[in-house]
């Protein structure tokens, strides 16, 4: 057995068992809560500052002097930056670790954060640009995190949990940033005072982004001294040169049920990022004044998606139903955005908060459901590119929705935008119904757990023996077994 390696890195029991071909034990860091919750942190912030143009778009609009579509391309810059530098960063990710990926994402997002101070005046729009792009390529940095995370660091029995709380800093901070924004910056006539409460929220954003690149450095490590499942045994124990990234990906593409989720997802999420860019607009448009509330419906959107990616976590750990769960969720989902669409010109704003609510605990609850199913459909390839690949499929989609969304909006109306994004929802629910429960993490688990426990009985044909607890003389025990019968 191996000796813990240090006592500044504690560990908890997670079974001493040995996985066959693993040289240590099993066990869970307790450091493992305070990785998870730095990149929650971290994430937010970068999530802030995807939505917080969006959020109050018609005062960014009057301040910088320029048109709607300029500032829905703030956000789109987001999905655009993402989809050319998902393979780079997920080959950086699997050839340098979690530590280098944590430190970059975190850097460049504190960075993105100062350069946007140099754009207090309304003709420096270019200026907000750059920072929001740099921005963008935080975000390349983070998105592909939450699996991989869950993974390295946290047990079987909470990898879905970990995973939802990954994604849950995210989601919380698009809430925050439809919140925020409306009181940070009120929509005043005098531009001198509009750039002042502009510049206290850039600052606000800047700070934060900076004390957690700091706490990145200190806290982030790359690995728990032990391996926290059986499963992550068996990956760490496999030689380097077994893995090639090009063949990785070429096996992903091939997975049938990990292409089809990899288009439901991105239908799912792609429809969430247009309505979320498209949201001030569409209640603006019926609800005149009323930003403050735009952005109250937004956060309850988001906050009840946290509640629901949390709720799903749980399940998924104690009923392992992913398939199951992600219809369910699908279904749901199409038709929180129906009522949704046929609700909000109805005059109440009361009722855009319920249906919005309702919308969002389905849709929002969905981005950890599509990242751990799809860990599960392509084990043992690399979370980081799984998780990659539905982050491109997301973008792709929010970009093509969001522009058609927007251009729909502005001839035909909000009900007919958000019927065109029910159309694609009614889709992937379709394709959903066809991804087959492959659980291949799940079976490696099982069976590994199979394994020691047949190398620890004591079965030979004239009585019992003691087996030795090393995994090649377990294995040899087994087949001597199996051979005699």
């Amino acid at each position: 057995m191996v000796r813990q390696e240090s006592l500044q890195e504690p560990a908890e029991p997670g079974g001493d068992e040995r996985g066959p071909g693993v040289a240590g034990e099993v066990r869970v860091s307790r450091r493992r809560w305070a990785v998870l919750l730095l990149f929650s942190s971290y994430s937010l912030c970068n999530a802030f500052q995807w939505i917080q143009y969006g959020s109050i778009s018609n005062v960014f609009m009057r301040f910088y002097g320029v048109s709607a579509f300029a500032i829905d391309w703030l956000s789109m810059s987001y999905m655009l930056t993402y989809i050319p530098l998902l393979f780079p960063v997920a080959w950086l990710l699997d050839r340098r670790g979690l530590r280098l990926i944590a430190l970059t994402g975190s850097a460049l997002n504190a960075l993105g954060a100062w350069v946007k101070l140099g754009s207090l005046r309304p003709p420096l729009f270019p200026v907000t640009v750059l920072g929001q792009v740099i921005c963008s390529l935080a975000q390349v940095f983070i998105l592909g995190m939450p699996s991989c995370i869950a993974s390295v660091w946290f047990g079987s029995r909470e990898v879905s949990t970990a995973c939802s709380i990954a994604v849950f800093g995210n989601q919380l901070g698009i809430a925050l940033g439809f919140l925020v924004p409306p009181v940070l910056v009120p929509n005043v006539e005098n531009v001198e005072k509009l750039a002042y409460h502009i510049s206290i929220m850039f600052f606000m954003t800047a700070g934060v982004a900076t004390a957690l690149f700091i706490l990145v450095i200190i806290v982030f490590k790359e690995k728990p001294p032990y391996p926290p499942s059986q499963a992550q045994a068996l990956i760490q124990s496999r030689p380097t040169v077994e893995y090639s990234y090009m063949q990785s990906i070429l096996r992903l593409v091939r997975n049938t049920n990990f292409v089809l989720l990899m288009v439901t997802y991105g239908l799912n999420t792609g429809c969430f990022y247009s309505l979320s860019t498209l949201l001030n607009r569409m209640v603006i448009h019926h609800y005149p004044g009323e930003e403050v509330n735009a952005g109250r419906i937004g956060l309850t959107l988001v906050l009840s998606g946290m509640a629901g990616a949390l709720i799903s976590g749980l399940w998924l750990d104690r009923t392992k139903t992913y398939k199951q769960t992600t219809l369910v969720v699908y279904i749901m989902s199409l038709v929180g955005m129906i009522v949704y669409t046929f609700t909000l010109s109805l005059g109440h704003l009361w009722v855009v908060f319920v249906t919005a609510g309702v919308l969002g605990f389905f849709m929002t609850g969905y981005l950890p459901l599509g990242f751990e199913f799809a860990a599960e459909l392509t084990y043992p390839e690399s979370e980081g590119t799984s998780s990659g690949l539905l982050n491109v499929s997301a973008q792709i989609f929010g970009i093509a929705f969001t522009i058609s969304q927007g251009q729909i909006m502005d001839r035909y109306g909000t009900k007919a935008g958000n019927l065109f994004l029910c159309s694609f929802l009614l889709l992937g629910t379709i394709m959903t119904a066809f991804i087959k429960a492959d659980l291949r993490r799940q079976q490696a688990n099982v069976e590994s757990e199979r394994t020691r426990l047949q190398g620890s009985s004591q079965i030979t044909d004239y009585g019992l023996v003691a087996c030795n607890p090393n995994p090649i003389n377990s294995h040899s025990c087994s087949l001597a077994h199996t051979q005699r019968k």
